[in-house]
């Protein structure tokens, strides 16, 4: 689980310890460590990543990407990219997202004004609470019309795709491991 950053922040940023900081001070930080997140006023600091990780999100990343520009369908962006879902929601910096050409409009220059299309989250050690529990909400809760999770330790995929109660429901992969995006139209894996 993250830990909450103090001084060096609160001070960088124009802000008291006892004083919430705004998502507009946090953006505008220029702090040493970007690997955060914005809760509730407050800079929270990420947990590390592990090897596995990085090669999973560097893979997945480069597909995406690819098939993103090649079909015009949208930008794909990785962490340490801001999303911020709602007014009363957090700002996230999910591993990947991809926001499809129609929403562009909510691509800002250090942050996602918005859902985005596709959020992809890999796990680690010390995220798995965080990216199953409150992540999982925030984004269900935000509108994020799919949220995948993949976990290189357990060596597993889930899907989730926002339903008509705008809840999450995972998606079966049946017996061949295939799932098919319906946000990046024609993109499975």
């Amino acid at each position: 689980m993250g830990q909450i950053l103090k001084k060096p922040y609160a001070s960088a940023a124009g802000a008291s310890d006892d004083h919430a900081l705004t998502y507009e001070e946090f953006l505008n930080w220029d702090g040493e460590n970007q690997h955060v997140e914005w809760v509730d006023g407050k800079v929270i600091e990420m947990a590390p990543i592990s090897d596995d990780h990085q090669d999973v999100g560097g893979f997945l990343h480069a597909i995406l990407r690819i098939y993103a520009e090649t079909h015009n369908l949208g930008k794909v962006r990785t962490e340490p990219f801001q999303m911020k879902t709602g007014p009363d929601l957090p700002g996230r910096a999910p591993d990947i997202l991809f926001v499809a050409t129609k929403n562009l409009a909510r691509l800002k220059r250090t942050y996602l004004a918005g859902p985005a299309d596709v959020v992809v989250e890999i796990i680690s050690p010390g995220s798995q609470g965080v990216d199953r529990g409150e992540k999982f909400y925030e984004y269900e809760q935000g509108g994020v019309r799919e949220y995948w999770l993949l976990d290189p330790i357990r060596e597993q995929a889930e899907f989730y795709r926002i339903g008509k109660r705008k809840l999450y429901r995972q998606v079966s992969v049946g017996d061949v491991g295939t799932f098919r995006s319906e946000a990046l139209k024609g993109f499975w894996i």
